[in-house]
């Protein structure tokens, strides 16, 4: 009897989720970053995102819950996502810095240099780094026949032969000023155009 499609795909989504719940189960564990008993900030959504967030650290209420993009900025993404029409399920978020450390500067490098291992299990088609701290830690992973990626808001450009990036302000830093929101969206309303695109296979 031959595989379907369907039957290949829920394997590949199957060895997604086992292999995010080890990388996840590594983390809590990790003894290398001054973190004390508080855990790290986990990334959040579907295993085989399309669209792959990327923030630089977290903020208070991540740190509270846990998970990346909970809070004001996970509120203002999923009104936008609606906006553009872009599924929720069709995404990923996760933090360069997982560790709730008082200085990004202590976290543990090997550490940071574990969302190559997010990006290789998730395997999205476009990352949407956001600020300019985000992008040099991107930039400084050099995953295989990577490209530079630039800081020009609101331009896709290509990271990987397939995975291309989305560079935007931090959406942190875009929550209460006027011109910070219109600079953010501006820049994120690319994606919207870039999802619409998308092939639907």
């Amino acid at each position: 009897m031959p595989t379907t499609d369907d039957e290949i795909r829920e394997k590949y989504l199957e060895r997604a989720i086992r292999e995010l719940n080890t990388l996840t189960r590594e983390l809590q564990d990790c003894r290398e970053c001054p973190r004390g008993q508080l855990m790290p900030v986990l990334g959040s959504g579907h295993p085989q995102a399309d669209v792959f967030l990327l923030k630089h650290a977290p903020m208070p209420a991540e740190i509270e819950e846990g998970v990346a993009f909970y809070g004001r900025a996970g509120s203002a993404l999923m009104k936008a996502f609606k906006r553009l029409s872009i599924d929720p399920l069709a995404v990923y978020g996760t933090l360069c810095v997982k560790c709730p450390v008082s200085d990004t500067s202590l976290a543990d490098p090997g550490c940071v240099a574990r969302i190559g291992e997010e990006l290789a299990i998730v395997q999205p088609k476009i990352v949407v780094v956001m600020g300019e701290d985000a992008l040099e830690v991107l930039n400084d992973l050099h995953l295989p026949l990577s490209e530079h990626v630039a800081a020009r808001a609101g331009e896709v450009q290509r990271l990987t032969p397939s995975i291309e990036a989305l560079y935007v302000p931090n959406i942190d830093e875009a929550l209460d000023e006027e011109s910070a929101k219109r600079a953010f969206w501006t820049a994120l309303r690319v994606l919207g155009e870039w999802y619409a695109d998308l092939p639907p296979y």
